[in-house]
């Protein structure tokens, strides 16, 4: 039975069943969720939530306050499995992590020599030559490594593609996205590399695309939509005899289907996709949310989160929840807004919780100005995001120049790097 407390009685081991209030009000992007530490709870108690519905049944218990009272307004009569105690944490990594900075420089050149190499790899399969299965291998190691020297730098550097380079990027970015995912699903280092290498080639079909569609800046007619919905097939005859594994041909023929069978070719639904092919549907959404399009801008990483747990039947939730322990519930580049009245962007997540990842404050909401640049560890308990920010919403442009520290300046794969406020 559901019991509803008072926010200031709750205790760190209780499972919030139901936020009382609209969502806006709070920092959390799920009502529903296991209270894990004192981080998480302090953000629960300095919110505007006064009360709040937990299940004693999945938490500790506490005495029966308004027993008689309705659920709180909003969709939380379904059970929702909780964010972050859904699965194992992933596997410690095999060597000591390198700082951020020092790991965005090497990302920038394995993104640069990656595009290169894939550009090849496409030009090869269209023209019908022969792919460099032990190049590939390769590149997909490369990307390993840097994911393993520092989990963040490479996958959000690579976020920062312009829209004529996306379709090669893209499968960079989705390559190390996958990795990143396999190792918190604690996956096998051989499936690891599989993972990375599926993908690398999940959307190698659209090189049967025609350009003119694949870049139209405007809305696709009926038929421009069937021709792009017809990716994923063409992409297995493409690979089909060239010694990939089946996980990888699965990848490339089913990364579109959707948990509640409305994807395509085959409307798959539920555990009738593979893993391999769930883990690629969010991995390839989320790359594409967070980058220019020709028809759209990009979103915010952490805006593309809080949408993307909002689509109902499109992804496996287990394996969403392992990519948000992946990304972050902030992820780097995110603008947030500080207990101190001040915004900063997300520099590098906290390896113990996702809750107080280290920040970069520069701008004060009470004196509306930018101020000194000040790196923050939220771990310290010296301040505390109170909330998602948008970019647009304050006037920002390119504020990506504050995380990458200066290295987008060189990165031939960033959007313009001219940070505005206003």
């Amino acid at each position: 039975m559901l019991k509803k407390v008072f926010v200031a009685d709750l205790s760190v081991g209780m499972y919030i069943q139901e936020l009382c209030g609209p969502w806006i009000d709070h920092p959390f992007w799920k009502r529903s969720f296991l209270l894990e530490d004192e981080p998480t709870l302090a953000k629960v108690r300095d919110s505007s939530i006064t009360h709040v519905w937990i299940d004693p049944a999945k938490g500790i218990d506490t005495p029966l306050v308004a027993q008689d009272e309705p659920l709180c307004e909003g969709p939380a009569v379904t059970p929702v499995v909780p964010i972050v105690s859904v699965l194992p944490r992933a596997p410690k990594p095999e060597r000591a992590r390198v700082a951020m900075s020092d790991e965005l420089l090497r990302a920038a050149n394995v993104c640069s020599r990656s595009k290169a190499a894939v550009m090849e790899m496409f030009g090869d399969l269209r023209m019908g030559r022969v792919i460099q299965m032990d190049h590939m291998a390769d590149m997909v190691r490369e990307i390993s490594d840097s994911l393993m020297r520092h989990p963040d730098a490479l996958i959000n550097l690579a976020r920062l593609k312009s829209a004529d380079e996306y379709t090669y990027m893209h499968s960079v970015a989705v390559c190390g996205l996958m990795i990143g995912l396999a190792r918190q699903l604690g996956l096998p280092p051989p499936l690891v590399q599989d993972a990375g290498l599926a993908g690398l080639l999940h959307d190698i079909g659209k090189m049967a695309v025609p350009e003119a569609i694949l870049n139209k800046p405007s809305a696709l007619t009926d038929s421009e939509f069937e021709t792009i919905c017809s990716h994923p097939e063409a992409g297995t005859h493409l690979l089909d005899g060239r010694h990939f594994s089946l996980r990888v041909l699965d990848v490339c023929l089913h990364h579109h289907e959707k948990i509640d069978g409305s994807g395509y070719p085959h409307k798959l639904r539920g555990t009738q996709i593979s893993l391999f092919a769930r883990m690629a549907a969010v991995c390839d959404v989320y790359d594409a949310i967070t980058s220019d399009r020709p028809y759209r801008r990009h979103w915010g990483a952490a805006e593309s989160i809080h949408r993307m747990a909002l689509w109902e039947g499109h992804f496996d939730q287990k394996v969403l929840y392992a990519f948000v322990r992946c990304v972050g519930i902030y992820p780097v580049g995110a603008l947030v807004r500080l207990r101190s009245e001040r915004l900063a962007i997300v520099m590098e997540q906290n390896a113990g919780s996702l809750l107080i990842p280290m920040v970069k404050v520069f701008y004060s909401i009470s004196r509306d100005m930018p101020v000194a640049q000040e790196l923050v560890d939220l771990a310290s308990g010296q301040d505390a995001i109170v909330g998602l920010e948008l970019e647009k919403n304050w006037g920002f442009n390119n504020l990506e120049v504050l995380w990458t520290d200066g290295v987008c300046r060189d990165f031939p794969n960033h959007r313009p790097a001219n940070p505005s406020c206003k």
